[in-house]
């Protein structure tokens, strides 16, 4: 079930309830490709051109800015022009601190994947 306050808030916009959870899947079916769960984790240190990320996938400047504009249109990350640049951070109000809560769930229930193990107990 959806948060209540989400639903009332997006049904005074005129969304449904299926609408609703397309927008869910958007979201999250970003974090499936690894492509932007690279570049997101490129640019969790400080901000990067294009030019600078692809440099380090080893990717087409095409498919860096499709996957960057993915990650914009969802709010994961924001854009700037500096100079004569275009540069992309992570979104400090809300990804920021998402980052942060993920790599502390990861290190405490997901970390065992890499090892082959069970993961933790239940207490």
């Amino acid at each position: 079930m959806m948060n209540k306050n989400i639903l009332k808030h997006v049904h005074k916009k005129g969304f449904n309830e299926e609408e609703i959870q397309g927008a869910y899947r958007i979201f999250f079916g970003t974090l499936v490709s690894e492509s932007r769960l690279k570049i997101i984790n490129i640019i969790r240190n400080g901000k990067k051109n294009v030019s600078e990320i692809t440099g380090r996938l080893k990717m087409s400047q095409t498919a860096v800015s499709h996957d960057l504009a993915r990650l914009r249109r969802c709010g994961f990350v924001k854009s700037f022009v500096e100079g004569k640049y275009r540069y992309y951070e992570l979104n400090r109000e809300t990804i920021r601190p998402l980052m942060v809560l993920i790599d502390r769930h990861m290190s405490k229930y997901c970390i065992h994947i890499l090892n082959g193990a069970e993961g933790p107990r239940q207490k």
